[in-house]
């Protein structure tokens, strides 16, 4: 865990930065950020706001440069920062909610992004959108349409992200296997995933078996007609539920997944544990923005494509939400940080797509085309991709979704465990998440 930090305008490194930053574009009209025609908001003396997000430390050097640039344009605003992994992080939140205390600007995803608006621990960001103080003109409307709870704009995607296959190329080379592709069924991925297996001689399996994730339920889900969540309620029937199960239990009996034990141990999310980086499936389920941090896990060269099932599925997704807190002693000053981070080209480039390619179009124009990285260009290439087939956006999930998300890894876990069938799993799923959605 980070230690709070103080982030100035900085006095040497300011020169420096402003060197490395000359000549770069800066968007015209609303899509600006800080520029000289825009007024920050204006409040007597020096101003410290507090941010609080997750993430390793790549992502906190890009975060505090981005700021620091801020500060750099409006020295009378500086940032005292905090830091951490994901794990504990929303318990965190959840104490410094409890006091009153929650960080003036703060990173969130879908798990919480509906319960905090409820709760009302973020800002109402609806008339700043409305005015353009807050600017998200640039952003695909299905994007912008995902930080919305009961039609008011409650938070701002800090990037763009996919649910993504990603594959160890090298790996199906050496096997003379073929690479999987956006546009496979599963039943074709699950057939290419058995016959990965064999050809490995049982060495290593095809592919991570998603029973229990949820982003792969909701995208079978949506590729038949349904959602995962309708409301407050569950999108789905238990019958589609058990299609699910029973489809995986057939998987699993053509080898093409691998035993229980080393599924469970990638269920937790945690990267360094993800089998397609340690060496026991071909492909493993992941947020295409992971692509990079996992390739450095790796010394086999990665792959990345969209999950199985029509790329109507799939929309343009948030990966990570700024919000702001409704208790900020400088609402003002807060939405034009937002601002500036969203739709500033400068700021776009220091954060790159560590988060996920950057939110605003316009942005994202310019900063794709400096980068360099392999793993990276794979991310930018898969979320253009992406863009000409996605389906629109669902509303973001209800409060109760991340008890659902614990419950369906627990499904799935006994049936692999064989300690309950299908049905039966099944049945018991459904009756806990609909209780836990009504909570």
């Amino acid at each position: 865990m980070r230690a709070p930090q103080s982030v100035p305008a900085p006095g040497v490194d300011r020169r420096r930065l402003l060197g490395a930053l000359a000549g770069l574009p800066l968007l015209a009209g609303g899509l600006a950020g800080c520029g000289p025609e825009e007024e920050t908001p204006v409040e007597d003396g020096p101003i410290e706001l507090s941010v609080f997000w997750f993430g390793g430390a790549r992502r906190a050097e890009a975060t505090e440069k981005a700021l620091r640039l801020y500060s750099q344009q409006n020295p009378q605003v500086s940032f005292r920062v905090t830091w951490q992994g994901l794990a504990g992080y929303y318990d965190r939140l959840a104490t410094q909610a409890t006091g009153g205390n929650v960080p003036d600007l703060f990173q969130i995803d879908d798990t919480v992004l509906t319960e905090y608006a409820h709760r009302q621990i973020v800002l109402d960001l609806t008339a700043d959108v409305a005015d353009n103080r807050l600017d998200l003109r640039g952003l695909p409307e299905h994007l912008a349409r995902y930080g919305r709870v009961d039609e008011r704009t409650v938070a701002v995607p800090a990037a763009q992200t996919s649910a993504a296959l990603v594959y160890n190329r090298d790996l199906l080379r050496r096997l003379r296997q073929p690479e999987p592709h956006t546009g496979m069924s599963w039943r074709e991925y699950a057939r290419w995933a058995g016959r990965v297996t064999r050809a490995s001689g049982n060495r290593v399996a095809g592919t991570m078996d998603p029973s229990g994730d949820y982003r792969a339920l909701w995208l079978w889900l949506r590729g038949q007609g349904s959602e995962l969540y309708q409301g407050r309620q569950l999108g789905f029937s238990s019958g589609e539920l058990l299609d699910w199960f029973e489809f995986w239990e057939v998987a699993r009996s053509d080898r093409a997944t691998p035993g229980a034990a080393l599924v469970e141990q990638a269920d937790s999310g945690e990267l360094a544990r993800q089998l397609v980086v340690t060496g026991h499936t071909a492909a493993s389920f992941a947020w295409s923005h992971q692509l990079p941090e996992l390739q450095r896990l790796i010394d086999d060269e990665l792959g990345l494509t969209a999950f199985p099932g029509t790329p109507a599925a799939q929309w343009p997704r948030a990966s990570m939400y700024w919000a702001a807190f409704r208790g900020s002693r400088h609402p003002g000053v807060v939405v034009d940080v937002i601002n500036f981070l969203t739709t500033n080209v400068a700021a776009g480039r220091l954060l790159g797509i560590e988060r996920g390619v950057n939110a605003a179009v316009p942005v994202r124009t310019f900063v794709v085309d400096g980068v360099t990285d392999r793993a990276e260009k794979r991310v930018v290439a898969l979320g253009a991709e992406l863009a000409e087939l996605a389906g629109p956006a669902p509303a973001p999930p209800p409060k109760g979704h991340a008890r659902v998300r614990t419950l369906l890894i627990e499904a799935a876990e006994s049936i692999r465990g064989k300690r309950v069938g299908a049905r039966t799993a099944t049945s018991r799923f459904m009756a806990q998440a609909t209780a836990a959605l009504a909570e």
